[in-house]
């Protein structure tokens, strides 16, 4: 027997491509063809003209809000990514996959046929164990992970989707407790560049595996849901200390000392702010109580050789920790989204998207004088941007650089450049710059920026070759064709 959805793919697909023949594929698809795959959907196929159409192209970002791709296809199972990749090989149609659309160059959309797998978006855990869908939100991830009294390593963007997240690393807010959200990954779903769907684990499609722990998203194939091991969650404290800015350096120069080294229960971040007014912050999260907690900041305070001019230290349950690290703490779950009616967004929600440039960095040794000095002054010219710090070490520190595709093992903390309104590519290309010397060449797929040179070598570094080899066996066509694709 053949269900009724089966029966239409076939007859749908065997249709357009006996009433189009070669010479027509060659011309790519009519309009017919695009009804008859959405027809052939379980998901929603949105094309121009259609009423949603201008909601479904946009990504977070609204500096990309002039791509205007050919069709988006909300796709509610692994059979629907298949299909649309059949359609994009049949027609040589550019395809670009889509989770949460938080491409810092935009390559969540694009001219042809985007592939959004925001409707499967389930969580579930048992045993240890989660299973999750590709599309889901973070912010739910973490909210329905709470209420089993467990979670994953994984970062503070509300809205981001977790196959991005997880592709290409995951530096995260517990990260130095339970290494990066891919590094409790044990399994995953892929849609290969074929149409086959494959479980890849340490022991089935081992490579595939291995590439999707730090390759990058959109690379190798689709993912459509990732199963997780978990750790149990409790309370933890959550701290805020701001010093003014004439201790900016002294602040940073502890900071770097104290946060890579600190124990693995001890997260912290540094924010230095222009935004609009100067500001120097070192806040984070302390997997223990507040007394632990106290004494561990007072090491750093001790080392800035002067106390912070305000200081917030707070016990707090895990998920709500999570909230206020989204600047989601006054907020409901569901607010805590971009408004909209689509899959991936909350009628009741209350986020607004932004326009940013942003680049990065990973530092493997401390800053020098003249460094701290150097990032100082560009923090300090004028405009509306930041420099966050994120502290690595402990449990990330403790992986092998080549046993998973993300190789910055050793660096002591990634470096975010980010800007918005206007001026905000010129200072973040301008930053950046600036800080090369004291870097080097080492930056986060993640934070994908289209304007590196030497971007293999920067983000995969000793692993790129690899990587190659993976995409070759997976994607040998390239039918995956991101401008700075494996």
């Amino acid at each position: 027997m053949i269900d009724r959805r089966s029966f239409l793919r076939v007859s749908a697909l065997a249709g357009a491509t006996a009433l189009s023949g070669t010479a027509f594929a060659a011309a790519g698809p009519r309009p017919a063809d695009w009804s008859a795959l959405g027809r052939g959907l379980d998901g929603k196929l949105i094309r121009p003209g259609d009423a949603s159409y201008d909601n479904a192209r946009r990504v977070f970002n609204s500096a990309f809000d002039s791509a205007r791709p050919v069709g988006v296809a909300y796709c509610t199972t692994a059979a629907d990514v298949s299909e649309c990749l059949a359609f994009a090989r049949r027609y040589g149609v550019p395809v670009t996959s889509r989770s949460g659309g938080h491409s810092y160059a935009g390559w969540s959309t694009g001219s042809g046929l985007v592939v959004d797998v925001s409707p499967m978006s389930g969580v579930s855990s048992s045993g240890g164990h989660a299973t999750v869908g590709a599309g889901a939100r973070l912010v739910d991830v973490y909210a329905k992970l709470a209420a089993h009294g467990v979670s994953i390593p994984a970062g503070s963007c509300p809205t981001v989707g977790v196959a991005g997240l997880t592709l290409g690393g995951g530096i995260g807010v517990v990260s130095r407790q339970y290494g990066l959200t891919c590094d409790a990954l044990e399994s995953l779903k892929v849609v290969t560049a074929d149409g086959k769907v494959v479980t890849c684990s340490p022991s089935s499609h081992p490579d595939l595996y291995w590439a999707s722990r730090g390759g990058g998203g959109g690379n190798f194939g689709v993912a459509t849901s990732f199963t997780f091991r978990t750790h149990p969650t409790r309370s933890v404290t959550l701290f805020f200390l701001h010093w003014p800015w004439s201790k900016a350096a002294a602040v940073l120069k502890a900071w770097q000392a104290w946060a890579p080294a600190a124990p693995d229960a001890m997260w912290s971040n540094c924010h230095l702010d222009h935004d609009p007014s100067l500001d120097v912050m070192v806040g984070g999260l302390y997997l223990g109580g507040k007394t632990a907690c106290e004494n561990l900041l007072q090491k750093l305070v001790d080392r800035v050789g002067s106390g912070p001019s305000t200081r917030y230290v707070a016990t707090s349950a895990y998920d709500h920790a999570m909230m206020v690290e989204a600047g989601c703490a006054s907020m409901s779950v569901a607010q805590c989204h971009r408004p909209g009616t689509l899959p991936g967004q909350n009628a009741r929600g209350k986020l607004v998207r932004d326009s940013f440039s942003a680049k990065s960095h990973f530092a493997y040794t401390p800053l020098s004088s003249a460094g701290i000095k150097a990032l100082l002054a560009r923090v300090a010219a004028p405009g509306r941007h930041t420099v966050m710090l994120d502290a690595l070490g402990g449990a990330v520190a403790r992986v092998r650089p080549d046993a998973t595709a993300f190789p910055h093992r050793k660096a002591l903390f990634s470096v975010q450049y980010y800007s918005h309104f206007s001026g905000a590519a010129a200072w973040a290309r301008a930053a950046h710059a600036a800080m090369r010397p004291y870097f080097g060449d080492h930056a986060y797929v993640n934070y994908i920026d289209p304007e590196l040179k030497n971007w293999r070598q920067q983000y995969y570094g000793a692993n790129a070759a690899r990587l190659a080899r993976v995409k070759a066996a997976y994607d040998p066509g390239r039918l995956f064709r991101l401008p700075q694709g494996v």
